[in-house]
């Protein structure tokens, strides 16, 4: 009867299938058939039967008879997701809401050596102020609010090499060139778990910035509100992190993967 009702009802089934990864997912010892049976509430021969057919496609494993455990298959079609997760491509739709509510400039950039790179940006051109933060443009690490985020990635210990292969050059009167300055904006940017630039990368134009982590908890890209600096708001901070938090989500990150700023 059973067989029968799975038959004439698959999205039960499916239900059920989820079910069971679910309770596998949260163990990370082989679970017995009457284990599994009493965390899902499903009865032991249905639990079985899919978990049969699960095991015949490599979803689950069969350790031993009767016990089963997260499949091989599983791992190999999360490296497939993963390899097509696009961060510029699940950061635009939450960019462009963080410029619907905030009016200004938002920047989606990584690092490459010693330096930040803009790899996405969405603004409405209301701005007349000179941003630097194009598409494709560099900046020296230490004078974004997104590249100190990759400073505080790399450590305190590292800090010190950084200033000596770059000088901690100046870009404008306002920016850190002093090691114990910096090592000071990065522990409050540890604080806060945001970043700022008070006009260090250009007069006129302040930045704030939050991280965005990926599955495995690494720093793969930060999220940065550039706007004139009389118009930088407070609360600007938070919700940037918020919206950083969120795109982090996206590509698969869970909190508490690895203790950081983002």
């Amino acid at each position: 009867m059973a067989a029968r009702d799975e038959q004439k009802n698959p999205i039960q089934v499916i239900e059920r299938m989820t079910r069971l990864l679910e309770v596998l997912a949260q163990h990370p010892e082989p679970l017995g058939l009457k284990q599994i049976s009493q965390y899902t509430q499903l009865h032991p021969s249905t639990a079985h039967r899919i978990l049969s057919a699960l095991a015949a496609d490599r979803i689950v494993d069969r350790v031993e008879p009767g016990s089963y455990r997260l499949g091989m298959r599983l791992l190999e079609l999360g490296n497939l997701v993963k390899s097509r997760i696009s961060v510029r491509e699940l950061a635009l739709p939450l960019m462009r809401e963080l410029h619907a509510q905030t009016g200004e400039t938002v920047n989606l950039s990584v690092r490459h050596d010693d330096e930040i790179v803009y790899v996405e940006r969405t603004s409405s051109g209301r701005s007349a102020m000179r941003v630097v933060h194009v598409v494709g443009t560099r900046a020296p690490l230490h004078v974004t609010a997104a590249g100190k985020l990759f400073l505080l990635e790399e450590g305190f210990a590292r800090l010190r090499d950084y200033a000596k292969r770059t000088g901690l050059a100046p870009h404008t009167k306002n920016t850190l060139t002093a090691v114990p300055l910096v090592e000071r904006e990065l522990e409050r940017i540890q604080r806060q778990g945001w970043a700022t630039d008070n006009e260090e990368a250009e007069l006129g134009v302040r930045c704030v910035a939050a991280g965005i982590r990926d599955d495995a908890g690494n720093l793969v890209a930060a999220l940065s509100l550039s706007t004139p600096a009389d118009r930088m708001k407070v609360q600007w901070g938070p919700l940037v992190k918020e919206t950083a938090d969120r795109i982090a989500r996206a590509i698969g990150h869970r909190p508490g993967s690895r203790i950081g700023v983002a």
